[in-house]
């Protein structure tokens, strides 16, 4: 027990929790963005895939690595931009082209990559680039809080400030409005002149770019390569975060922390020699959970709304 107590309070644990969550944080706000518009976005997994291939290969090609994160973050956009084309205009049923997406990315991303690279796993034969650390003067010093927040990759902050981003951008601006009107009820907004099908395309175009810094972070600041399925359910536990976080800002971003949390523990307790297949399913086990906790919270929340109506009819 001491050890694992040791193990939490090790200011290393809460950078790597950090260091973790910032994947979750960018595609769990692209959920709440395509969600607020009233379409559920199940891509993210696929969009974060297809960005991280492409943030590797551009990146290597050019030798810049901000040049590959801007084409990963296109890549996303275009991604949803696509998801939104095949469920607005042609009417297909959202979440199978997103189950489509996610399939073509799964097998996609393996045959880009050998077509480029003549690999089939990873992309060790690419000279790929690796976004900088940023280390903040005079927090870096100061013991105990430096080490934690400071020295993270420049997207970990981006992260984090996007949180504050969105919120402005959902409820300070009118565009915000207008995606909030349309998921809220679509035919209210396009009775005063609200175009829905053009909103949805813009949430999930932002959407798909979120996803798309996500996908980039994991393959050029989390790692520095690109491997076969390295997202691995991350863009589902975004999902399971931004329903756990009410669909705010904010909430996604605790609910972020707490499954990066999980994620960060099953890598911590590999030191303590636990078995390897129970410290893998501490990150999916938590998501489980915490949707059943959701769940349960959410169902007698509507219960005790539809009581107040049964008495207020009564009356």
């Amino acid at each position: 027990m001491s050890a694992f107590i040791d193990i939490i309070i090790n200011p290393q644990f809460g950078y790597s929790v950090l260091r973790v969550s910032t994947p979750i944080l960018f595609a769990a706000l692209g959920a709440l963005i395509s969600d607020k518009a009233g379409v559920i976005n199940i891509a993210l997994e696929g969009i974060m895939l297809m960005s991280a291939l492409t943030g590797v290969i551009f990146s290597a090609i050019t030798g810049s690595a901000f040049f590959g994160l801007l084409m990963a973050v296109i890549v996303g956009g275009l991604v949803g931009l696509s998801l939104g084309y095949f469920s607005l205009n042609l009417k297909t049923d959202v979440i199978l082209a997103a189950v489509a997406i996610n399939m073509i990315a799964l097998g996609g991303t393996i045959f880009v990559l050998f077509l480029v690279a003549g690999d089939k796993g990873i992309s060790s034969s690419l000279p790929s680039k690796v976004l900088p650390k940023i280390n903040i003067p005079g927090l870096e010093n100061i013991p105990g809080i430096g080490p934690i927040f400071s020295g993270h990759n420049v997207l970990t902050y981006l992260a984090f400030l996007s949180v504050f981003l969105i919120w402005f951008f959902l409820y300070k601006t009118p565009l915000g409005l207008r995606i909030r009107a349309v998921g809220e009820n679509e035919h209210a907004a396009d009775s005063v002149g609200i175009s829905v099908i053009k909103t949805r395309y813009i949430a999930l175009v932002i959407s798909g770019v979120l996803a798309g810094f996500g996908g980039a972070y994991m393959s050029m600041g989390y790692v520095s390569w690109f491997s076969r399925d390295m997202v691995a359910g991350r863009g589902f536990i975004a999902l399971a975060a931004e329903a756990m976080g009410g669909a705010t800002p904010v909430g996604s971003m605790l609910a972020s922390l707490l499954f990066g949390f999980f994620d960060a523990l099953s890598n911590s307790l590999q030191l303590l020699k636990i078995p390897y297949e129970f410290v893998s399913m501490l990150p999916y086990a938590a998501t489980v959970i915490g949707l059943v906790i959701y769940t349960i919270r959410k169902t007698e929340q509507i219960r005790k709304i539809q009581e107040r109506a049964a008495e207020a009819g009564g009356a």
